[in-house]
């Protein structure tokens, strides 16, 4: 699980694009998947980001994601089947509106969440963080909370992992807890998770410090990031698709 944050090394078309570049493509696809009503365009959104796993050579990568939402989607799509009664009983109480919508509803939610997931896949943190400041002028303290936080989150699944291997080897079970049981199980280690987490946020802010954090400005970075033709054309391929969106 813990990968599935890591950036993957490359030279393709969409590591080579501006992160700026790349955020505008994720919040587009983001923003087309809500505008838009029609199951297909939904399809061909799903399309879209399985075909920028594949130009970016994180095709495995890409298919992990999308089996970790599957697992989601399956269980929101027999809720919103079960919950929905309008339309066309089709079986027992299930109808043919409750299919329609429940499909919209977990097409929607794999399209969302994997473009993020590319994205940090194909571009290093630093660069995100200079970019943001560079480019868009966005106050470097935000941006590096936003980094941070990003770094962190594998930091912080192994580290409960590693809680949990402990409390097993103490006798707690978790292998043969299932559903909520192993929900209630799992509560009692956010405190451990907590405190290790203000400790590392502690540490953190004072490594930071010490390396000047407050002097530095956007101009502070040597590295620069600019537009090619490739990124205008990303850009023109993103308006046509909330163009499309926006029409259907």
């Amino acid at each position: 699980m813990n990968n599935l944050f890591q950036y993957v090394p490359g030279n393709s078309l969409i590591h080579r694009l501006n992160p700026i570049t790349k955020i505008f493509l994720t919040i587009i696809i983001c923003a087309a998947a809500f505008i838009t009503d029609r199951l297909l365009f939904l399809v061909g959104l799903l399309a879209v980001d399985m075909l920028i796993g594949i130009i970016a050579g994180v095709a495995d990568r890409t298919w992990n994601i999308f089996r970790g939402l599957l697992k989601i989607a399956v269980f929101l799509f027999l809720l919103q089947v079960l919950l929905t009664r309008k339309g066309t009983p089709v079986f027992w109480i299930i109808t043919d509106q409750g299919l329609l919508t429940a499909g919209k509803v977990v097409l929607r939610l794999v399209v969302v969440c994997m473009p993020l997931a590319l994205v940090l896949a194909v571009t290093r943190i630093s660069d995100l963080t200079n970019a943001l400041v560079q480019v868009l002028h966005v106050p470097y303290p935000y941006a590096f909370t936003l980094s941070t936080a990003i770094r962190f989150i594998p930091q912080f699944l192994e580290e409960m992992a590693e809680i949990m291997e402990a409390q097993t080897a103490r006798g707690v079970a978790f292998d043969k807890a299932k559903g909520l049981k192993k929900l209630s199980m799992m509560l009692p280690l956010c405190a451990p998770l907590l405190i290790s987490s203000v400790r590392r946020t502690d540490q953190t802010a004072a490594a930071a410090e010490v390396r000047g954090f407050h002097l530095r400005t956007r101009t502070s970075g040597y590295k620069r990031y600019p537009f090619s033709y490739v990124d205008l054309g990303t850009v023109v391929f993103c308006l046509l698709l909330l163009a499309g969106a926006i029409v259907l």
